[in-house]
């Protein structure tokens, strides 16, 4: 059992490992790197950011588009990262002033500041995912990428330097989920706060 726990937690953490860049081929019957005893799926060729070869259930063969799969995967990732940092931010961080910005309780605060400020976020939300749109669905750039909206100092990197950024992005995106998942847990079932590390 001790076994199949460590093999278990290697994978895990090898998931998080930076990938080799620039592999664009893979070997008939190579073998995954976060999973060593499965063999690479044969649409994880290496040429996106973080492609680790993990697949165990085979969702890349039922997928036409990995692109598309990228970019829910950096979507899904995206709003955890802000998720989380905003869950932490509701129980430790200042509020703004009103009864219904008072709540410490992150889940509790989306009922609290009512309907306006919801259909606010929604909106926005919305507007985000309008811009992206065309890109997401049929664009040819690099999945998460907006051309024009990659920020400031983006074109003075180098193709090596953005490599590294899209690769740190993917991990945190991955982590971020992960956390998010397990902040949810804290609140819900353990009714604990989210710094709270003390046993039950």
């Amino acid at each position: 059992m001790k076994s199949v726990i460590f093999a278990a937690a290697m994978a895990t953490a090898t998931a998080f490992a930076p990938a080799q860049q620039g592999r664009s081929t893979v070997a008939i019957d190579a073998m995954s790197k976060s999973i060593p005893f499965l063999t690479v799926p044969e649409k994880l060729d290496g040429s996106m950011a973080g492609d680790m070869g993990f697949d165990p259930m085979g969702l890349s063969d039922i997928q036409t588009d990995l692109r598309y799969a990228r970019w829910a995967e950096l979507k899904h990732g995206r709003v955890c990262m802000l998720a989380v940092t905003g869950m932490v931010w509701q129980e430790y961080g200042p509020h703004l002033p009103g009864a219904a910005y008072a709540t410490t309780d992150p889940f509790e605060a989306v009922t609290s500041v009512g309907f306006g400020s919801n259909i606010q976020t929604l909106l926005g939300i919305g507007v985000l995912e309008l811009i992206s749109w065309e890109e997401t669905f049929n664009g040819e750039s690099r999945p998460g990428t907006l051309p024009g909206w990659e920020g400031a100092g983006w074109s003075k990197l180098t193709d090596a330097q953005k490599d590294v950024r899209f690769e740190q992005e993917i991990v945190h995106s991955r982590l971020a989920m992960i956390a998010f998942i397990g902040a949810t847990h804290q609140t819900f079932l353990l009714n604990k706060p989210l710094l709270d590390f003390t046993p039950n």
